[in-house]
């Protein structure tokens, strides 16, 4: 009997986590490595806690109504919370368990001193570290009081901070169970904790140590600052040493107090830089045995380490495979397309097999490493300028690293024969070093445009014929060919001069009229309702649908209690439902493949959940009058050309002025053919992401069908080659799929980086500017104007709720956010560059902008007055 409850620490390791806990299995597993102490000690199983909650039934109530609460019902979590601890705390500890644990003690020293931890399942995991969320008890003496401790523990699991942290993890209450560690108590000189790789910057060559006198409490509790290490390759490399005025320590009699540290310790560091040299090597041994970078709790005692505790630091974003020791350099393929969440496994695929370039996946996120380019002078310069057009952060993170001087090498250029050209992409003209009085843009054929829409159309229109009758493994050896279509389309070099000519057209004019006239960001105001911009054009249309819904307020209080997806079958019932239904439906056939997020192709498209559009459609219905979208192109319009004449005959008046006037001519002509068609391609990859989802998801149903598949949506946790192999051998490991939810939901928490090297640094970049006043949120100015009013900060496009004059905030846009566009008055966003596509209609619909604003959604309060300066690139707090 006493085998099942209590097994010592020489007995488990870390594949025993449902039996003994993350910490108990941990400290098995570190037992087992040569060279590391672990204080002796024994665990009480999960099957001791299982023994103890049976007893009550009223446990298994409470656990099924703390299941149903979310992570906001704060006061019910709390509530319940304490309701169970009491329940677990009064249960009465089983003879057979409390004769188990004697035997144990006994074995260990019965009357030495314990920390008795607490150890769940869910806990010290890869994906979720649990660290401080259950209880502790240091320096517990005696049967009794190990006993009442142990109950504790239990308890413990049912804190709100432990309760909120498994709702927001994902994690089911009733499927934790609770072990619980004692052990050995050791009264230290010095303790603190080991981090294997730099928790700040993520650098897996980087270890850093936080030490102080005592016991670690003092340390994690804030009472004392640590001392700092940082080691590198053997060398301790920096060193802070605090003034450490308190400890804490064991009592001889059982529990701790704190005292007071003698003057002359109080400035001395807790350790020599030769123990922490050693320590640091102790913690290599440690990551080598678990396989990943770890957190770990240590003590010293009498010159001697211990080591308490090891778990995985679950906050560090992971670094793509490259398959060898070489430095890479990586940039985000999200902040590029407006899109930094997480993806699930086959959007990821589905966007490297359709990319012009190769990428690397990494905590669900896509990376392109760009190391080769910058290892020669001439693809450096060209990459670095259309970085720093794009986001100067990203430019800024890739000229830190090149100033290091020792992490990318330097190759020879491309002429020797040794180095690969830059792609036609990085070959840009560079008009911020170039004299604006000599250097102008290829001037492109305006023809093109129609040319390649018609191309994209026709395309697109084959592509739905022919998919029509694929399946099986047909579909996706078609599939295959059609993402080569795909790519060809993309790479066509006419699509890539539509494209640049537009863009080199907006940063000539804006680099030479600041150089002639000393006139900020002109072209914001001559690229004001350009045409054939399918995104502007989406948000307009937006506000039509509203014009043919706003005469009848029978459809206008239906679309206000909207909860389903179902909501258009009903409107035919209601007087002017009909052609409401017929506005909605029109909009969804044009433009019902966008969503938020739309580059993955596993999100839902808004003509897979309509009611996505209802928030906005009645926000425009209460803020804007009959023919809005009409008056508000005119307007736009008429604004362009005032500006074209203005900025025409103030050049003319210049030196050399007609010569001037007639190139800037020729600019404009340019910028307003080309820079629409600057969001076309985008349009048509979502086009045909509807498309191959749509087949996609009828093979899914096919096997749910067939019993292969639980559900249909099981698939976007394949990519696309298992999905392929799974509808030829109709095998599927069950495990597979729940292990990738549960990294999807812890990639979901990360942060990605803009840029990250392959020794997983995060480099974060900065803006170089002055003359910004103090206090204010520093970005890239991206539409010009400033503009004062009330910030919205929406997380999710559903969830807007606007007034005329808001100011919208928000981590970042994609082309479905246009449709708010039209009702906001400036923009902020913390991701971001010039010519990415919510800049580009802020422009086109004259609303001032900033983005790439550091943590913007977080520092800015919802409703907070603000003042956004688009112009110069900072929002100011207002009181």
């Amino acid at each position: 009997m006493s085998e099942q409850y209590v097994l010592d620490l020489q007995e488990v390791d870390e594949t025993q986590i449902a039996v003994v806990g993350g910490k108990g299995a941990h400290l098995g597993g570190l037992s087992g490595i040569e060279g590391v102490r672990v204080p002796s000690g024994f665990c009480v199983t999960t099957a001791a806690f299982r023994q103890v909650v049976a007893q009550d039934p009223a446990v298994v109530d409470q656990l099924d109504r703390l299941s149903r609460l979310g992570p906001d019902d704060r006061e019910a979590v709390r509530a319940l919370g304490e309701e169970i601890r009491r329940t677990v705390e009064g249960i009465a500890v089983p003879d057979g368990l409390a004769a188990a644990v004697t035997a144990a003690l006994a074995r260990h020293g019965e009357q030495a001193a314990y920390a008795v931890r607490s150890s769940a399942t869910a806990e010290d995991l890869p994906t979720a570290s649990f660290a401080g969320q259950q209880d502790t008890y240091l320096n517990v003496v005696g049967p009794a009081g190990i006993l009442r401790h142990i109950s504790r523990c239990w308890a413990s699991l049912f804190t709100e901070r432990a309760v909120t942290y498994r709702q927001r993890a994902g994690i089911d209450h009733r499927t934790v169970q609770m072990a619980v560690v004692v052990q050995r108590m050791v009264l230290p000189h010095a303790s603190g904790i080991l981090f294997t790789a730099d928790p700040v910057t993520g650098n897996r060559k980087v270890a850093a140590v936080d030490a102080g006198f005592g016991l670690g409490e003092a340390l994690v509790s804030g009472l004392v600052n640590p001392d700092v290490f940082k080691v590198r390759d053997g060398e301790v490399i920096a060193r802070t040493v605090a003034a450490k005025q308190r400890a804490i320590v064991g009592v001889p009699g059982g529990g701790t107090q704190e005292v007071a540290v003698a003057p002359e310790q109080q400035e001395q560091p807790s350790l020599t830089d030769a123990q922490v040299l050693r320590l640091v090597e102790l913690g290599r041994r440690i990551e080598a045995r678990f396989g990943r970078p770890q957190d770990i709790e240590w003590c010293l005692v009498d010159d001697d380490f211990r080591i308490v505790q090891s778990r995985p630091i679950t906050t560090l974003f992971p670094v793509p495979e490259a398959g060898d020791a070489e430095n890479r350099l990586y940039v985000s393929v999200g902040h590029q397309q407006m899109m930094t969440d997480a993806m699930k496994p086959l959007g990821l695929s589905m966007w490297q097999l359709t990319a012009m370039v190769p990428m690397h996946e990494a905590g669900g996120r896509l990376f392109v490493d760009v190391t080769g380019r910058l290892a020669a002078p001439a693809s450096r310069a060209g990459l670095l300028d259309l970085m720093g057009k794009g986001d100067p952060l990203v430019r800024d993170a890739l000229e830190t690293v090149l100033d290091r001087g020792d992490f990318i090498p330097s190759l020879p250029d491309p002429g020797t024969g040794t180095a690969t050209a830059a792609p036609p992409a990085l070959s840009t003209s560079d008009p911020t070093t170039a004299d604006p009085a000599t250097a102008d843009p290829a001037i492109a054929d305006p023809a093109i445009v129609p040319e390649l829409i018609e191309r994209s159309r026709a395309s697109l229109a084959a592509l739905r014929r022919d998919i029509r009758t694929k399946t099986g493994p047909a579909l996706f050896e078609f599939l295959l060919d059609a993402f080569e279509e795909h790519k060809r389309l993309l790479g066509d070099p006419l699509n890539m001069q539509a494209i640049m000519a537009g863009m080199e057209a907006t940063w000539w004019l804006n680099d030479t009229l600041l150089a002639w006239l000393g006139e900020k960001s002109a072209a914001d105001t001559l690229t004001l309702s350009a045409p054939d911009n399918i995104t502007s054009e989406m948000g307009l249309a937006l506000l039509d649908v509203a014009d043919a819904i706003r005469p009848h307020p029978e459809v206008v209080a239906y679309l206000r209690g909207v909860t389903d997806e179902d909501f258009l079958d009903g409107l035919p019932k209601l007087a002017g439902g009909t052609e409401a239904r017929d506005a909605i439906e029109g909009y969804l056939d044009r433009y019902g493949m966008r969503c938020v997020g739309e580059i993955d192709i596993t999100r839902p498209r808004w003509n897979e959940r309509p009611s996505t559009l209802v928030p906005v459609i009645l926000d425009n219905v209460r803020l804007f009058e009959p023919g809005a979208a009409e008056r508000h192109f005119e307007q736009g319009r008429q604004q362009a050309e005032q500006k074209e004449r203005d900025v025409l005959t103030r050049l003319r008046a210049l030196p050399d002025g007609e010569r001037k006037a007639d190139r800037t001519k020729r600019m404009i002509d340019q910028v307003r053919a080309f820079v629409g068609y600057r969001e076309y391609p985008k349009y048509n990859i979502v086009s045909r992401y509807s498309v191959y989802k749509q087949a996609l998801l009828e093979e899914a149903g096919r096997l749910v069908r067939a019993g292969v598949l639980r559900e249909a949506e099981d698939v976007f946790h394949l990519t696309f080659q298992e999905f392929h192999d799974l509808v030829r051998t109709h095998r599927l490991d069950g495990r597979l799929i729940e292990h990738r939810k549960e990294a999807f939901r812890s990639y979901e928490t990360l942060t990605p980086p803009r840029v990250l090297t392959s020794d997983g640094e995060a480099v974060a970049g900065a803006y170089r500017r002055e003359n910004v006043p103090d206090g204010a949120l520093v970005g890239l100015p991206v539409s010009a104007g400033t503009v004062e009013g009330r910030a919205r900060v929406i997380l999710d496009m559903a969830q807007a709720d606007l007034e005329a004059g808001d100011i919208l905030v928000t981590a970042h846009t994609d082309p479905s956010w246009s449709p708010l566009f039209v009702a906001i008055a400036g923009l902020v966003t913390e991701v971001g560059g010039l010519m990415t596509h919510g800049a580009v209609i802020a422009r086109e619909y004259g609303l001032p902008a900033v983005v790439g604003v550091d943590r913007a959604t977080r520092l800015i309060r919802d409703g907070q007055r603000i003042r956004v300066h688009g112009t110069d690139g900072y929002v100011e707090l207002l009181p």
